[in-house]
C-alpha cells in the first residue's frame, strides 16, 4: 500500500541547517539564501526518505502515576495500558535488560506528551511534525545506535504542550536540522523484527518504509576523495566559527571519490547549506559527509566501495565557489579528517 506524499510546501521547508556553515579561506562571502540553487543538484532520488510518510502531531498527554504490576503483565503492555513509553518507564524505575518486574511491584509511570510511532515515520518528520529538534527527542529517550525507531514505539516529546497547534511557519522557524540529525533521525520505522534492506551496489531507491542494514564493522582506510587545493582546515576559523570538516578547492564536475567503503545512508539536497550531500557510514561508528556536489549519483542504502565515483563537485548550498566539504565523524562526533588520510592528495 502506498503511503501519502507531503505536499512541497511541507517537505520541511526551509530545513535549517545548525551545523556549522564551513569557513572560505580569508575573504569571505556572504552566503547565498536557504533556497539558493539547492534545486540545481542533479539526482537519483529526488525526494529524501523523511517527507515520503505525514506524521499526524496528535501527541497523549499522560499523567505522572504509579501502576501496580499484574499477573501477566509486561512492560510494553503496561506502556500501552497507560500511554507512556516502555522505554521511559524502564528508565524511571531503574529497571534494565531483560527488564524483568513481578506482581506486585510498584512502577512509576513518568508522565509527559507521548507519540506513538507509525511504520514508516521518521524521527525527523516527528520534530518537524512538533516543532521541536529531533536532537532533544533523542536525548529525552535515551535513543542510541542504531537509532531504529520501532512501530508502536511511545516516544516522550520534551517540553510542554503549546496552548495552539503551532502553524508551519512556526515549526519550520523552530525546527533546526543538521548532519547528526540525518544520521539518527533519518530511518524509517519498521515493525519489530522487520527485515531491512541488503544493500546493493546498484543505485535504485528503496521503499521509502524500509529502513537500511547497517554495515559490519571498519578497519580499513580512508582515502581523500578529490585532489585539490585545501581552503579551509577542521576547527575554529579566524571569524570563530568551528569547521566540522574541510574544503577542498577543485574545479565544478569533478569526480566525487568514496574515501572507503561503506553503505550510503543518506543522499539528497534537502540539507540546504551542503546543497547537494552524500553520507556514508563505514560501521564502527565511522560516517564520512561530502557536501556541495552538483550531482549526485548514489541513492539511500547503496553499498559503496572505496574509490567509487558517487557524483560531481559543484558550488551548491553555501559555497561561493566550486569545492568539496568533506567531513569524518566517529561516533557522531567530528574529527580531523587530515588526522585519517594518507599525508598529501
Amino acid at each position: 500500500m502506498s503511503r501519502p506524499l507531503l505536499p512541497s510546501a511541507m517537505l520541511l521547508a526551509p530545513l535549517i541547517l545548525a551545523a556549522c556553515i564551513p569557513m572560505e579561506a580569508r575573504n569571505e562571502t556572504p552566503p547565498p539564501q536557504l533556497n539558493a540553487d539547492a534545486a540545481a543538484v542533479e539526482l537519483v532520488e529526488a525526494e529524501p526518505v523523511w517527507t515520503a510518510q505525514q506524521v499526524v502531531a496528535n501527541a497523549q498527554t499522560v499523567a505522572t502515576s504509579t501502576y501496580v504490576v499484574q499477573p501477566g503483565d509486561t512492560l510494553r503492555g503496561i506502556g500501552n495500558r497507560t500511554g507512556a513509553g516502555s522505554e521511559a518507564i524502564a528508565r524511571a524505575n531503574g529497571l534494565t535488560p531483560p527488564f524483568a518486574i513481578r506482581i506486585g511491584q510498584k512502577l512509576t509511570i513518568p508522565g509527559g506528551r507521548y507519540h506513538l510511532v507509525a511504520e514508516g515515520e521518521t524521527g525527523i518528520a516527528i520534530a518537524s511534525a512538533y516543532g521541536v529538534a529531533w536532537s532533544r527527542i533523542v536525548a529525552a529517550n535515551g535513543l542510541t545506535e542504531p537509532f531504529m525507531l520501532r512501530r508502536g514505539q511511545r516516544l516522550l516529546l520534551p517540553g510542554e504542550a503549546p496552548a495552539t497547534a503551532p502553524s508551519l511557519e512556526q515549526r519550520a522557524a523552530a525546527f533546526h536540522i543538521d548532519i547528526d540529525d540525518v544520521l539518527t533521525g533519518g530511518q524509517p520505522a519498521a515493525a519489530e523484527n522487520a527485515p531491512v534492506a541488503v544493500a546493493s551496489s546498484q543505485p535504485r531507491p528503496l521503499p521509502s518504509n524500509v529502513p537500511i542494514a547497517q554495515p559490519g564493522s571498519f578497519a580499513g582506510r580512508f582515502d581523500w576523495p578529490v585532489k585539490g587545493k585545501l581552503l579551509s582546515r577542521f576547527g575554529p576559523g579566524e571569524s570563530g566559527a568551528k569547521n566540522n570538516g574541510i574544503d577542498i578547492g577543485v574545479p565544478a564536475g569533478t569526480p566525487i571519490r568514496a574515501a572507503a567503503d561503506g553503505v550510503v545512508a543518506y543522499a539528497g539536497d534537502r540539507v540546504a547549506v551542503f546543497g547537494g550531500l552524500v553520507l556514508i557510514n563505514h560501521g564502527s561508528g565511522w560516517v564520512s559527509a561530502y557536501g556541495h556536489a552538483s550531482r549526485v549519483d548514489v541513492v539511500r542504502g547503496q553499498k559503496i566501495t572505496r574509490g567509487q565515483t558517487i557524483g560531481l563537485t559543484g558550488d551548491t548550498g553555501y559555497a561561493s565557489q566550486p569545492k568539496l566539504h568533506f567531513e569524518l565523524r566517529k561516533d557522531r562526533v567530528p574529527v580531523n579528517p587530515v588526522a585519517h588520510l594518507p599525508t598529501a592528495p
